[in-house]
């Protein structure tokens, strides 16, 4: 079996084994990237002497025998919105393109400490903000079982390359559903933790009270490994959960005795794709087969979700991107050519005698901000910063703002209770397969309907789980949902290796 062909955790008992190395197995991923990343999309970044460094100092301690991290050696992908001193961190946008940030998000430093070998930065919608990774400013990502597919948004770069056999472990963000949709139209596990659970310092925030990093991979088990390594409080950031971490990878394996399942009747209604309809209700058989009883329930707010959400997303990202202004990092309007237009503009207007034009012309700082952020943004994150302004202007901060930050109370207890009668609740991730290329550029809210099944549970803070779950006839993966409870990642991982137990949907791949 090719090295490509082995999951996270078969290729680090072959690392253990010393029947290879990991000089031997980035280098192999190394090399699939330069085939197959050409058609693909997925890297804005490859590491390649780097990452051959990490990996021969992780050999080297493996043969004298000192003590090697939980990851020993596994090359991990990371999404472009987590800082890497001294390399560039762009988010995929014009604005910070040439940032180079000064620390090591506490992610990264957690990778580096279990011995992952960063392989590469992933491709992703600009700032986060998109569902397709087509709102990159550095280019598109292409989904692996068909390329004329999106690969899901926003860490389809980190979804596609696991799909793509480019890495075995990916690092992604979810403050919508952006690691488990793309998860699912790439035929992969995505997890997102609780919010709190895993550290959010050095992550370049799009809306700070939702964001969330989590483990992409071909298995629950990987998931489960990488999950580990990187989970767990920390000081640096105050909204990170004071609580302990279990070993997920001790525990994933063991299988759950009377497990209960809730199906939300708000997740099976109109615009659900009838394949999908069918795979999940197929998956919650294996479920029963397994011994666990299902029950139907309801979320009684979860029809309010998406207003909720592009309420509340958009007004926190108003308020972090505010920061790029020109002045103290990224791009910068070029100011000769700016000042150069104003002194022509000027000149006009005196030889006009349009006083009053003259008045209101731009100062040179408050054209070099307008410039700066008008060149340095794409059209999505700028509709969404003007969303959220507005939402927050006075006179209607309380009649949206509040509002939704009420609503998103009762979508949170409405799960609180849920979960007083099920341990999990099961459904479909994303109403379809992954749509085409181009199919909703026109249509933003077509777009944000994608994210329909999703974004709950980031209003809740929640952890939830995308696993494969079946192909349709076109040949596309489709993704099965599981949420749990506030910090039960590990009851989610123990039910989501259950199912891959019983099923052999986690070994397909994309020709």
């Amino acid at each position: 079996m090719s090295l490509l062909d082995k999951t996270a955790s078969e290729l680090l008992a072959d690392l253990e084994a010393k029947e290879t190395t990991a000089v031997e197995v980035t280098t192999a991923f190394l090399e699939q990237i330069k085939k197959a990343d050409e058609t693909i999309g997925a890297f804005l970044s490859t590491r390649d002497d780097l990452a051959l460094a990490e990996a021969a100092e992780v050999d080297r301690k493996r043969a004298v025998g000192e003590p090697v991290g939980l990851l020993g050696g596994l090359p991990v992908a990371i999404k472009d919105l987590l800082c890497t001193k001294g390399e560039v961190t762009s988010c995929a946008s014009k604005m910070l393109a040439e940032f180079r940030p000064p620390y090591d998000a506490t992610v990264v430093q957690r990778l580096r400490d279990a011995d992952g070998v960063i392989i590469g930065k992933t491709n992703m919608d600009e700032f986060a903000m998109g569902g397709s990774t087509e709102n990159s400013a550095l280019g598109v990502t292409r989904n692996p079982w068909n390329t004329s597919r999106v690969p899901g948004g926003s860490s389809g770069g980190a979804a596609a390359c696991v799909g793509a056999s480019m890495a075995p472990l990916s690092i992604g963000t979810d403050t919508g559903g952006s690691i488990r949709q793309p998860s699912s139209y790439c035929g992969v596990v995505g997890l997102k933790p609780s919010y709190g659970r895993v550290s959010r310092y050095g992550l370049v925030a799009f809306a700070s009270s939702l964001d969330q990093i989590g483990p992409i991979a071909h298995t629950v088990e990987d998931a489960a490994l990488l999950l580990e390594a990187i989970a767990g409080h920390d000081p640096a950031d105050s909204t990170s959960a004071n609580v302990p971490t279990p070993s997920y990878t001790a525990s994933v394996r063991q299988p759950l005795q009377g497990l209960r399942l809730g199906i939300a009747r708000e997740h099976f209604g109109d615009g659900l794709d009838g394949e999908v309809d069918a795979s999940v209700r197929e998956a919650i058989k294996v479920f029963e087969s397994q011994g666990a009883t299902v029950r139907e329930l309801s979320l009684p707010h979860s029809k309010y979700a998406i207003a909720t959400y592009y309420i509340i997303a958009p007004c926190e990202a108003s308020s972090n991107l505010a920061r790029y202004d020109g002045v103290h990092y990224g791009y910068r309007t070029d100011e000769k050519a700016m000042l150069a237009e104003l002194a022509e503009e000027r000149k006009v207007l005196e030889g006009a005698g349009d006083r009053a034009k003259l008045e209101a012309l731009d100062t040179s700082l408050v054209r070099m901000y307008r410039k700066t952020r008008s060149e340095g943004f794409g059209a999505e994150v700028k509709r969404r910063i003007m969303l959220g302004s507005y939402a927050l202007s006075a006179g209607y901060y309380d009649a949206y703002y509040v509002k939704a930050l009420k609503v998103r109370r009762l979508i949170r207890e409405d799960y609180d209770a849920a979960f007083k009668d099920v341990d999990l609740i099961i459904g479909p991730t994303t109403a379809t397969p992954a749509f085409k290329l181009g199919e909703m550029n026109e249509d933003p809210l077509a777009m944000y309907l994608q994210d329909l099944y999703t974004v709950s549970a980031n209003l809740a803070g929640i952890a939830a789980i995308s696993v494969p779950c079946g192909i349709s006839k076109s040949g596309l993966p489709i993704g099965l949902q599981l949420q749990a409870p506030p910090f039960e990642e590990e009851r989610l991982l123990r039910a989501a290796h259950m199912f891959q137990q019983a099923t052999d949907w986690h070994t397909k791949r994309p020709n």
